[in-house]
């Protein structure tokens, strides 16, 4: 498929952009960021939005109009683990919170460079600690937990989940996985070649956040960094997995996703025809976003009712 119009038009305006003399610190890419991260427009109604305090990280908790405890949806943000904050998808976890009637629990992380892997899983997986343990309060059901994260985020959402079936932790329902980084910018596939440029996301962009995030290239082989290095996914959360078709991460989600099937985990794969990279919780005004925020709800629906 051609790319969708609207995803076109907001490529163009990108394009107008001035292009900078040297390029950005990750500090200086963070600040630009924010800056430039489209304001949200029209949000779904929640029943209370707060904002909660697990040691040193942030936590904003969304809950539904619903009769408690509800379920908990542990959403991890994207950025490259360099960039980003539980902000920038305010319209998307309103969406999921109300379509779903489940809590959301957006982290936010340490990020990197300046604290690298694997600071950003250990932080993730501390927050599960605490929604398993209660901390939400007594309107969330601390042990009807889902994790889910765009990008970065959905890089990881399944981290967490291997070192909560490796440490004997907490119970995941399932795992929610959106254009998710699950292999390095040099393993071959075709759609880093593909989309390297043009379409938002680059692959000199990924390089870059992996550069912040592992340093160290002899890290790249630990499935705690890059799932796909895992030699036994068995037992893991069942997952949905939403791929861009303009996305230099499309491939490796969708292999991943084959990973996953071959270790027994059910897998539901959709590829959004036509999208980039940000479609479901950056690019909110794009048609598919709405729809990609009522099959997540659907999805975790499916899972808290099964």
């Amino acid at each position: 498929m051609t790319l969708d119009p609207a995803v076109q038009e907001l490529l163009a305006l990108a394009a107008d952009a001035p292009v900078p003399e040297r390029p950005p610190t990750a500090v200086e890419l963070r600040a630009a960021f924010a800056a430039s991260r489209p304001a949200p427009g029209a949000v779904a109604p929640v029943a209370a939005v707060t904002e909660r305090r697990v040691g040193d990280l942030r936590v904003r908790l969304y809950l539904p109009e619903a009769a408690g405890p509800v379920p908990v949806f542990l959403w991890i943000h994207g950025g490259g683990w360099t960039i980003g904050s539980v902000d920038e998808n305010e319209v998307a976890s309103r969406a999921v919170c109300a379509g779903a009637s489940v809590a959301v629990a957006a982290v936010e992380y340490r990020l990197a460079p300046e604290d690298p892997y694997p600071a950003a899983p250990e932080d993730c997986y501390a927050v599960l600690e605490w929604l398993a343990a209660g901390g939400a309060g007594p309107a969330v059901s601390p042990e009807r937990i889902a994790v889910g994260g765009e990008s970065a985020g959905g890089n990881l959402s399944t981290v967490v989940s291997l070192m909560a079936r490796d440490r004997g932790g907490p119970s995941i329902s399932a795992q929610v996985l959106i254009c998710p980084v699950f292999a390095h910018p040099d393993d071959g596939f075709a759609s880093y070649v593909d989309f390297a440029t043009g379409y938002g996301m680059t692959a000199d962009a990924m390089r870059f956040f992996f550069a912040q995030y592992a340093p160290d290239p002899a890290r790249l082989t630990d499935p705690y960094l890059l799932p796909s290095r895992s030699k036994d996914l068995k037992s893991l959360p069942p997952a949905l997995i939403l791929t861009a078709e303009y996305d230099v991460l499309r491939d490796e989600g969708e292999a991943f996703a084959r990973q996953l099937t071959d270790a027994g985990v059910a897998v539901d794969l959709t590829r959004y025809a036509g999208q980039i990279h940000g479609f479901y919780g950056l690019y909110t005004d794009l048609p598919a976003s709405p729809k990609s925020h009522a099959e997540v709800a659907a999805y975790l629906r499916g899972i808290f009712t099964a």
